[in-house]
């Protein structure tokens, strides 16, 4: 047995092993506690779980959302009781050793570039669309990591003030506090708000993508606007081979043909966009991903 990932969600804690050809070979899920402590000795007994099942001490990795301030060493996250507290530092005294954080999206990109859809590619961006917008960046089946610890926070640029203006559309506060997010707009909340603003039934997204060739047309052409800029944008600064989607939203039959379409008719000229595919991974990548950059800082040690 070669490593262990572990992916924290708002409501499950799963501990994935993988064997040396990377095949999956075992899986513990757990609840997530509501309390903070009580969150870190679950995560600390996921480890020691996976320690047991491999009979030695292996390199263990954690994705989970939201970030960690490298000059503080503080968590900030939304789905998780972690905010304001050295989580990473907590877990790793806990546990007797060291453990490799990522965050969860990145982890994504990492094991779609060496596992799934971006394995044969350069530059792997992930990009989740779910009741948020985040994403990653692997370069060379390596995450893409800087200082701030910000990058692929994506839902939290700005939206195209052009298609605001076009549509009259106002501006509203995301949860990191600023106003004006592309997350507001394009995240699946942001989706049914749209919807909401523009015909004044509460709605789903699932029931928008349903009815986007009919009822629903002018709110996805909208949505899909956004998202043609906004992927010009990520095109402009990363220019990655392949974005790979993840997320509730990319469940959305032919959602990758649509996006497609509006990232050319957002793009300058006649010059190519990066393909858009589904990730390949499923509910193993997450995990998959933290295991091998906690795999790849074991080697480098």
């Amino acid at each position: 047995m070669r490593t262990a990932g572990i992916d924290i969600g708002g409501t499950k804690i799963e501990v994935q092993l993988f064997d040396e050809d990377w095949s999956e070979v075992g899986r513990r899920r757990i609840a997530t506690p509501a309390s903070y402590d009580d969150l870190v000795s679950a995560v600390v007994a996921q480890i020691k779980w996976a320690e047991e099942q491999a009979g030695r001490p292996i390199a263990v990795g954690i994705g989970a959302a939201g970030l960690v301030n490298p000059r503080s060493g503080l968590a900030l996250t939304a789905n998780l009781p972690a905010t304001g507290q050295p989580f990473p530092t907590d877990i790793t005294e806990g546990a007797g050793r060291p453990i490799t954080y990522v965050n969860d999206c990145r982890a994504l990109a990492l094991s779609e570039a060496v596992f799934g859809a971006g394995q044969d590619k350069r530059t792997v961006m992930s990009l989740i669309l779910g009741t948020g917008v985040g994403g990653g960046i692997a370069v060379d089946k390596s995450i893409l990591q800087g200082p701030t610890a910000m990058g692929g926070e994506f839902g939290h640029t700005a939206a195209a003030a052009h298609v605001v203006n076009a549509h009259n559309l106002p501006l509203w506060q995301c949860g990191c506090g600023r106003t004006g997010c592309i997350e507001t707009f394009i995240a699946g909340p942001g989706l049914a708000r749209l919807a909401k603003h523009l015909t004044g039934q509460d709605v789903t997204p699932a029931e928008i993508a349903a009815q986007r060739k009919g009822a629903m047309a002018q709110v996805w052409s909208i949505w899909c606007a956004f998202v043609g800029e906004f992927i010009h944008m990520l095109t402009l600064t990363a220019d990655p081979d392949v974005i790979v989607l993840g997320g509730g939203l990319s469940k959305i039959e032919g959602i990758t043909a649509d996006m497609m379409q509006a990232a050319k008719a957002a793009q300058i000229g006649d010059f190519d966009v990066p393909q858009i595919v589904l990730a390949k991974g499923g509910d193993a990548s997450g995990a998959r991903g933290a295991a091998y950059a906690a795999w790849q800082a074991q080697s480098n040690e």
